[in-house]
């Protein structure tokens, strides 16, 4: 488990590996259980500087492991619910997209990894004793930072002879209960914390080797337990067995021992908003790009932020996986120009440290560009939404856009080798590897890969481990706490999506990997990715071109990462001549996808049948492998209702607005950047005037020759 950087604090935090954005408060956890639900507007003014110490599990409502973890420390709490107000125990929820930032600032890159006071530590992994092991490392790690030592917590260490000789004139109680043990045992420590609350009576543990006390009260066995009253006498406590509930409840109901009238310093709970989210309908036979440009968004914006600073093996990871994107993923043109601008900046990066900082401008589409390139910051579960907020979500969208980049894979290679068949799968592993939240998940893949990834000598045969691999994971995880109930780990496809794909040898059902290789490709083919809910294309340009302006401040700041220059910032006056001028490659980009558009609605509304030659592809930039299938477009719309004239009309009317806007550029031709633009503009005045010059300079000259005399000729 990879255990991220602790926070400076004098504070307790406690956070176990195990990732839905906007689940709310609380996610896995209620106001009924025994703990504090804590978000960023409670948990600074909470934690820090407390008179507590505070043991806060940082989580991720959607991390399998975080949901295997959360009886455990629901149990922890309930069981140290007596060291308040000493002790408290609380949870954040760092898939929550208020609380992601404030997790950052304490340095949460993994879920789970276990603080106590700045110091990390592994959690145990076997729920037989895990809970007292927990309790053990809450005690460890409160006594290694004596310096930090919570005003509200008691003093843990042995007691020495001179307290004890004088304990009772210095101490207004009745009883002292000395608990003997070695230095190894704990007992002492819980029993001290577990009578915090209760008046009347004190507890101190005295070690073995403390030989004038041992002799004193006659103590031949560790651990055991003496009871001292005020009067001068003393006992040994009487017990069934030496441990920490015999104890307690022994020393609750002696006489005059009761409850103190103080309640546990707690933070209040942040009141959960129970608005349900109207389930979305979904049909499982395709694919919502929703799904895929959220997971986008996560996996670059949220995972990928955890760290401050990128370094080493999670830059070449990050390059490597942003490079396929771009390469494969078959999204809308807008999105497609954001992953490529996103790779383009990180191959000119040099070196092995990039600051989140600056890939932050990127990735937030504040940066200077010659197209559109914006990706949604709208996190949308469609075929990925679960009938719980901690269920499905990021891991489902994750695996979704990996099956979709092995199989686009197969058909970028189709009938050639590819060079490099683990392209793909190399890339996902290093991301899962370097990024994905839940590290115990990751574990598990980097195992599976470890085994049998190396093997794969096809794009092929990538797509197929790929497939079984995931299907290994669905039967790891079928009837453990992460499963979904309406939506059960199943091996995939099931019959009713693939019949040929399941066979029946020697009456024992098996794969037939051919047919499922040909279910994969038409699964994952770009036809069958559909654009319900995502956010419209026009929305995005306008909010990208917003937070362009907002973040104007920034790039005025400076920018370490390495950028092209700009002849047009250098010069206000330049600059706003640059935002009235039209994005050329956007222009034509709209102009020729409408055209296509309008000709495929045309033929449709005349009964024609769609041929190749009415789908008219649409060349992105900088790729000349992917065209757009407007047929297929086409008919998508159609089934969601659209008639060609609503169609056509749509299209001519957002057409003639970009026509308007642009129309003395039209002439300029298609292609040419803001600064191209500008460029020729600036050269095409300056030449003018030199020419402009040049007659009048030679007007003149010739005009003072003419009035002069004529000199004879011979």
């Amino acid at each position: 488990m990879a255990r991220g950087r602790c926070h400076p604090h004098a504070l307790l935090l406690l956070l176990l590996a195990a990732a839905l954005a906007g689940a709310p408060p609380g996610g896995l956890y209620s106001p009924g259980d025994p703990l504090v639900l804590l978000q960023v507007d409670t948990l600074e003014s909470s934690v820090l500087n407390s008179s507590s110490a505070w043991l806060v599990e940082f989580y991720a409502s959607w991390c399998g492991h975080c949901v295997h973890f959360a009886p455990i420390w629901r149990a922890l709490a309930a069981d140290i619910q007596e060291w308040s107000p000493a002790v408290n125990v609380a949870v954040v929820d760092c898939a929550d997209i208020a609380n992601q930032k404030m997790c950052g600032k304490f340095g949460i890159t993994g879920f789970p990894t276990l603080k106590v006071n700045s110091v990390c530590f592994v959690p145990p992994t076997d729920p037989g004793d895990s809970i007292q092991n927990l309790r053990q490392s809450i005690i460890t790690n409160l006594e290694m930072h004596k310096e930090t030592w919570p005003p509200a917590c008691p003093p843990l260490e042995p007691a020495s002879v001179e307290e004890i000789r004088g304990f009772f004139q210095t101490n207004n109680v009745t009883y002292l209960a000395l608990i003997f043990e070695t230095n190894e045992s704990f007992l002492g420590r819980e029993v001290t914390l577990d009578m915090l609350q209760y008046e009347n009576v004190a507890v101190r543990r005295v070690l073995s080797s403390e030989e004038e006390l041992v002799k004193k009260y006659g103590v031949t066995a560790f651990p055991s337990s003496f009871l001292l009253i005020n009067n001068g006498t003393f006992s040994r406590i009487p017990v069934q067995m030496e441990a920490r509930s015999f104890y307690t409840h022994f020393l609750r109901r002696l006489p005059g021992v009761t409850r103190g009238p103080y309640m546990p310093t707690r933070a209040p709970d942040t009141p959960i908003k129970t608005t349900p989210i109207p389930r979305k309908p979904a049909d499982r036979s395709k694919v919502y790009m929703a799904d895929l440009e959220s997971a986008l968004h996560y996996a670059l914006r949220v995972e990928v932020a955890r760290f401050s600073v990128l370094t080493g093996e999670r830059v070449r990871a990050l390059k490597d996986f942003v490079a396929v994107l771009a390469k494969y993923f078959p999204g809308r043109p807008f999105v497609q120009n954001f992953l490529r601008s996103v790779d383009r900046w990180l191959r000119n990066v040099r070196g092995s440290r990039i600051p989140y900082s600056a890939l932050k401008l990127v990735l937030t589409n504040r940066k200077e560009g010659q197209a559109p390139a914006v990706l949604s910051n709208n996190v949308t579960w469609v075929g990925c939404q679960g009938s719980e907020p901690h269920f499905r979500g990021y891991p489902c969208s994750l695996w979704t856009l990996f099956h979709l980049l092995t199989v686009q894979a197969t058909r970028h290679h189709s009938g050639q080798k590819a060079e490099d068949p683990l392209e793909v799968l190399g890339a996902m592993r290093g991301y899962v590897q370097s990024f994905f939240g839940c590290r115990e998940c990751a574990q598990h893949f980097e195992g599976m890969a470890a085994e049998s990834m190396d093997k794969v000598r096809s794009v092929d045969e990538a797509a197929l481990w790929l497939w079984s691999r995931h299907n290994r994971v669905n039967a790891r995880l079928a009837g453990t706490a992460t499963e979904d109930p309406q939506f059960p780990k199943l091996q995939w496809p099931p019959p009713e999506l693939c019949h040929p794909c399941h066979s029946v040898v020697k009456r024992r059902q098996v794969w037939d990997e051919a047919a499922v290789l040909q279910f994969l490709k038409a699964y994952f083919s770009p036809i069958n990715i559909f654009l319900n809910y995502t956010e419209p294309e026009t929305a995005l340009v306008v909010r990208r071109s917003r937070e362009a302006k907002e973040g104007a401040g920034e790039w005025a700041m400076g920018f370490s990462g390495p950028r092209k220059p700009s002849i047009v910032r250098m010069n206000p006056k330049m600059q706003e001549l640059e935002e009235d001028i039209v994005d050329l490659d956007s222009f034509s980009e709209l102009h020729y996808k409408s055209k296509a558009l309008k000709a495929a609605a045309v033929a449709a509304n005349k009964g024609h049948q769609l041929s190749k030659r009415d789908t008219i592809p649409l060349l992105l930039a900088d790729d000349s492998h992917q065209a757009f299938d407007y047929a297929a477009a086409w008919e998508r719309l159609r089934q969601r209702g659209l008639g060609s004239k609503q169609l056509i009309g749509a299209l001519e009317e957002d057409e003639g607005d970009t026509l308007r806007r642009s129309h003395w550029f039209r002439m300029l031709g298609v292609g040419f950047s803001h600064l191209d633009v500008s460029l020729c503009i600036i050269l095409y005045f300056l030449s003018s005037m030199c020419l402009l010059g040049m007659y009048t300079f030679f007007r003149m000259r010739t005009r003072h020759r003419k009035g002069r005399p004529s000199f004879p000729t011979a």
